[in-house]
């Protein structure tokens, strides 16, 4: 099981990560900027159909999401007292840039494209530890996982409500997305100013308190 100070704080992050991606898909007309299954799937679908403008807008996504994954997964490599740290740092700059090219009358695609580096970048802000994936920006595995070890629990081959927490950082990213979408209609892309507040409050709370004590 994950101890439950640290699930609150992945389920944050998860549901930040949900806020993000149905900011950014209502932004960019039904692209994902975190969702690599989808925009692979239409990526597909634009070359079968000669959709070329739909097809360098996928793939745009799909590389840019992998290279804010290798920019965060390498930060993350770092002293464990400031990876999450340089982390969140990566993550508010392309957040921020998103925002800011948006401000100054940018595409949403452009303006996207750098937000797509910041949901990559997220990923790698909690190290995993335990049963439960969290912060993450995907949830088909962990969707997978709750199956299996409630699989497992009939059995009593694992703990009998792990596969509850699993079904929690669904609903977060749930809830997020919801509540995203909510503050798009209502403010349009100025609602990523939220989970930017939530990123920055990380990101002082681990810079200033070390992992250690903000995840216990």
């Amino acid at each position: 099981m994950t101890p439950t100070p640290k699930l609150s704080l992945g389920l944050l992050l998860t549901a930040s990560a949900g806020f993000i991606d149905a900011v950014g898909f209502i932004e960019l007309g039904g692209f994902f900027v975190s969702f690599v299954s989808g925009n692979t799937t239409q990526l597909g679908d634009a070359l079968a159909t000669d959709a070329l403008p739909v097809a360098l807008v996928t793939a745009s996504l799909i590389a840019l999401f992998f290279i804010g994954s290798v920019a965060g997964a390498s930060l993350a490599l770092l002293h464990r007292r400031w990876a999450a740290s340089a982390v969140l740092a990566f993550v508010l700059v392309a957040m921020g840039t998103s925002l800011g090219l948006s401000a100054a009358g940018f595409t949403a695609t452009q303006a996207m494209l750098a937000l797509a580096v910041a949901a990559g970048a997220q990923n790698a802000i909690l190290q995993s530890e335990g049963a439960v994936r969290l912060g993450a920006t995907f949830v088909t595995g962990t969707m997978f996982a709750a199956a299996q070890d409630l699989a497992k629990a009939l059995r009593h081959q694992a703990p009998p409500w792990r596969w509850v927490q699993h079904l929690l950082v669904w609903t977060s990213l749930l809830l997020g997305a919801a509540l995203g979408a909510l503050a798009y209609h209502a403010v349009g892309i100025y609602a990523l100013i939220a989970p930017i507040v939530v990123y920055a409050a990380f990101f002082l709370a681990y810079t200033m308190l070390g992992p250690r004590r903000v995840q216990t």
